[in-house]
């Protein structure tokens, strides 16, 4: 282990003594893990990636290949040795392009896998045939069992932009007022032609992407908006929805990090977003739109190291989010970016166990600190030389070789066993043994989950203690350097958490 790598699990177990023992002090004898599942908190709605950008081209690959990459993404069927065939993703994230592959290097974005088609034509008619790799990933999907879906944009087609590009000039906001309701129509019309082309419902809208960032560089499609701008968008898309009996929900607002949910931040009129969507009273006030879901959602990137700060800030996010009735969070989009305050760095691949435990431990303090309902990764396919995808593909349009990631097997211990409704429920860690594991535990209906991320160089022994419910403990799941969700047996309430591993637990509750 590097000393890089010891600096970060130390810091991962000073911030989780801070939890009330979700971390532990101590490392003689055998860890207790005491769950109570009559202390409850937030309902899981889902987990999920994102089909941008390179499934628009990989879902035209021979079958063969992309049936096996769909079969990982979202399969919850298991091969004859008892492993998953998939990390069962329960929601899908749709790129609705706003038309920059359309225009070509005309475009502005040199990166031709960083464009995306649109379905709408220059003339105002739409082509359902477009985005046709994409349309695959969907019916691939829902073949597979996954029943929530998400449309996301990252800029208005082209047709309605201010400077006819997918990106904005000067950081301004790329969509005049008086085009609000033609962005809204054509949302509209993109739910009921891809319901027509594919069978698939869109649950959710999402219109906005990280609105706190400039998006004029033509790295991507992209487009910042004020918070005025969005709840003024949120209203001709929610009008529009009403007219057109549009049953997709709009998700706000897809911050660019957590902090602009419930800080000013630094920049003017773009933060403090819970009040200003969500508090009554306020000027921006969309939370009473029948269109609107009661959900805020942002993104985990620049928030996440040192542990420490990462956990006082998902605290804050937390008691932000209470405040307001009926309201839950979403962390709706995540790779490994930046430095991360020398823990990790996102560039260059890595397949193995170090980002992919370090992806555990940002899910895990989502869910666990900041109380995130769900969880969604950014892309599910990447073609680059970064910590930015689960499966990893060579950059060719027509075929290819694909790669996993221990990245997609870990997030894999927490999609494919938590499913949609489950609660999560109280978890801790004695004091004596268990330094340095973080837990979380999930009940729905019967079953029972729990979630054990082991970052040390240690193997460490554990006990389940459910207190005064019965839990009949059976099945474990494995993620480490050598293992791949790989299935094994639990005896009585004892395991044993392998080093640098994540392992899922499943019980019965009697």
């Amino acid at each position: 282990m590097t000393s890089t790598s010891k600096l970060k699990f130390a810091l991962l177990g000073i911030a989780f003594m801070a939890l009330g023992g979700q971390v532990a002090n101590g490392q003689s004898g055998e860890a207790t893990v005491s769950i109570d599942i009559s202390k409850t908190y937030q309902t899981i709605s889902n987990f999920a990636a994102s089909d941008a950008w390179a499934c628009q081209f990989v879902g035209n690959w021979p079958d063969s290949k992309r049936d096996k990459i769909a079969d990982l993404l979202f399969s919850m069927d298991s091969n004859p040795d008892g492993s998953p065939k998939g990390i069962g993703l329960s929601l899908w994230r749709f790129n609705i392009g706003g038309g920059s592959t359309q225009q070509g290097d005309a475009s502005g974005i040199k990166d031709e896998w960083r464009r995306a088609e649109s379905f709408l034509n220059e003339d105002g008619s739409y082509n359902w045939q477009n985005q046709a790799g994409q349309v695959w990933f969907l019916k691939a999907a829902k073949q597979r069992g996954v029943n929530q879906f998400l449309g996301f944009t990252n800029t208005p087609p082209v047709q309605f932009t201010t400077n006819g590009k997918a990106f904005a000039n000067g950081g301004k906001v790329n969509i005049a007022p008086d085009k609000y309701d033609a962005f809204a129509a054509f949302l509209a019309n993109t739910v009921k032609g891809i319901k027509k082309v594919s069978n698939v419902n869109l649950n959710y809208i999402s219109p906005v992407n990280e609105p706190q960032w400039d998006w004029s560089d033509g790295g991507q499609e992209g487009c910042p908006y004020t918070n005025t701008e969005i709840a003024g968008l949120a209203r001709a898309i929610d009008k529009k929805f009403s007219e057109a009996n549009i049953g997709s929900k709009v998700l706000l607002a897809e911050a660019g990090s957590i902090n602009y949910l419930f800080t000013a931040g630094d920049k003017p009129g773009k933060g403090s977003q819970v009040a200003d969507f969500f508090r009554s009273g306020s000027p921006n006030y969309i939370g009473a739109l029948p269109n609107v879901s009661p959900v805020i959602a942002a993104h985990s990137y620049f928030s996440t190291s040192p542990m420490a700060s990462s956990v006082e800030a998902r605290r804050k996010l937390a008691d932000t989010i209470a405040t307001i009735k009926g309201l839950s969070f979403w962390q709706s989009e995540y790779c490994i970016l930046g430095d991360n305050a020398g823990e990790i760095d996102g560039n260059k691949r890595d397949l193995g166990i170090n980002s992919a435990l370090y992806l555990a431990s940002v899910i895990h303090t989502d869910l666990a600190v900041a109380n995130a309902s769900a969880w969604q990764w950014w892309t599910a396919l990447s073609a680059y030389d970064y910590k930015d995808g689960l499966i990893y593909v060579d950059k060719n349009k027509t075929d290819g070789t694909f790669y996993t990631s221990k990245m997609l097997w870990a997030f894999g211990n927490y999609s494919r066993f938590v499913r949609p409704g489950a609660v999560r429920v109280n978890a801790e860690v004695s004091a004596e043994a268990g330094k340095g594991l973080m837990v979380s535990a999930f009940k729905k209906d019967k079953a029972l989950t729990v979630v054990i991320i082991n970052p040390t160089a240690n193997a460490i022994a554990v006990n389940l203690n459910s207190g005064t419910a019965k839990v009949q403990f059976g099945a474990s799941y494995l993620t480490s350097q050598t293992a791949e969700l790989k299935p094994g047996k639990i005896t009585g309430n004892n395991s044993v958490i392998p080093p640098r591993s994540v392992l899922t637990i499943t019980g019965i509750i009697k």
